[in-house]
């Protein structure tokens, strides 16, 4: 018999158990990130995030799952649906709680709907879907939404009533270079010239950078990193959620999972990028600085990234979210998707209609970016 069960934490669900389930070592899905963030203070209820993860059970065992949160608000989600929230309110509804299958404050595609090497992979993931759905109706909710999909989860939507909604993020391929001169020879002269620049400033700034995994890390270093990702929310006026404990569970859990670019003059830590990596994709986190240095966001984010990916023959490099000024350092724009389901059916109409709109201006977004690719052969 298969049965739904949902957890108020996810270390009620063995690690190895858990980790059994994923379909690759996409490190967001790993238990010890997950576990991580609720037990060091960053997913709570009074920032809006409430534990509810999903488990398939077939005879007492654990056959497909999915990180799954009651949500409050719809800060730390990089989903925007914020006019969705406003358009209940002006009509007298309530559009939280609702659920969210989600990585929290990691706008990183992978696999949401988790079924290990299931010969019946494919209906696991319908099974966890309608789950979701009969969730969100036994609650009484608004809604239930996935974010960040892989075309593998995305195509076990066909068919349900859930809306698809999509966005671009920018990301970098690796075209089969070896080295930062053989990326550089494959984009125009223009870009070539200014990312020459770029590095040129900083180093002429004195600056030096080094990457460092997490078991290379010091307590220093740790300190460090946070306070430099705290002065980047604080900055833009946003709440930190992520802890120095945080921090260090990721350093000593995950270590070769961690990457650090660590950013000196001498012996003065001046700025730095947290990153996380799979055995094929580099993921850029957080960032920030005590001293501004022109180039050096650059130089730390993207530079020395691709450079790591370069040696360590890793193919893709996802960056963050959002910013047009990647596309001219390299990253090209790389279609999101996220699923919604909408309990009352005259929303659901309304947001549909709204989101027909906006597909077709986000694709013509990408027609317009990519007649700037900056590859001398677009690729």
């Amino acid at each position: 018999m298969i049965v739904a069960r949902f957890h108020a934490a996810v270390d009620e669900i063995p690690s190895a158990t858990w980790n059994a389930l994923r379909a690759d070592d996409n490190p967001f899905l790993d238990h010890a990130f997950l576990s991580g963030l609720e037990r060091h203070g960053c997913v709570r209820r009074d920032y809006g995030w409430r534990p509810h993860h999903l488990g398939i059970y077939r005879d007492a065992c654990l056959i497909a799952a999915a990180p799954l949160y009651l949500k409050t608000n719809s800060h730390g989600e990089f989903v925007f649906d914020w006019s969705w929230a406003h358009a209940y309110a002006q009509h007298g509804l309530n559009y939280y709680p609702k659920l969210l299958c989600a990585v929290p404050y990691s706008p990183v595609c992978g696999p949401r709907l988790l079924t290990g090497a299931a010969t019946d992979a494919d209906t696991l993931r319908g099974i966890a879907i309608d789950a979701i759905r009969d969730e969100t109706r036994r609650l009484g909710l608004s809604s239930a939404h996935l974010n960040f999909a892989t075309e593998t989860d995305a195509a076990a939507f066909a068919g349900r009533d859930w809306l698809m909604r999509f966005d671009w993020q920018f990301h970098w391929h690796n075209a089969g270079w070896t080295t930062f001169d053989e990326f550089l020879a494959a984009l125009n002269h223009k870009k070539r010239k200014n990312i020459r620049g770029e590095r040129a400033r900083v180093a002429r700034a004195g600056v030096c950078c080094e990457i460092r995994h997490g078991d290379e890390l010091d307590a220093t270093h740790w300190r460090a990193l946070h306070a430099f990702y705290r002065s980047t929310f604080d900055d833009k006026g946003n709440h930190p959620a992520l802890t120095l404990d945080f921090f260090h569970h990721l350093g000593a859990a995950m270590p070769r999972n961690v990457v650090a670019v660590l950013c000196r003059r001498g012996s003065a830590l001046l700025a730095g990028a947290l990153m996380l990596r799979s055995s094929t994709t580099l993921y850029g986190r957080y960032w920030g600085y005590h001293e501004h240095v022109e180039g050096l966001h650059f130089e730390a984010c993207y530079y020395q990234g691709i450079e790591y990916c370069l040696r360590e023959r890793l193919a893709m490099f996802e960056p963050g979210a959002q910013g047009e000024h990647k596309l001219a350092r390299g990253f090209l724009p790389t279609r999101t998707r996220s699923f919604h389901w909408i309990a009352d059916p005259r929303f659901r109409a309304a947001i549909a209609n709204a989101l027909r709109h906006e597909a077709r201006a986000l694709d013509a977004y990408r027609d317009h970016l990519l007649m700037h690719s900056p590859y001398a052969e677009r690729t």
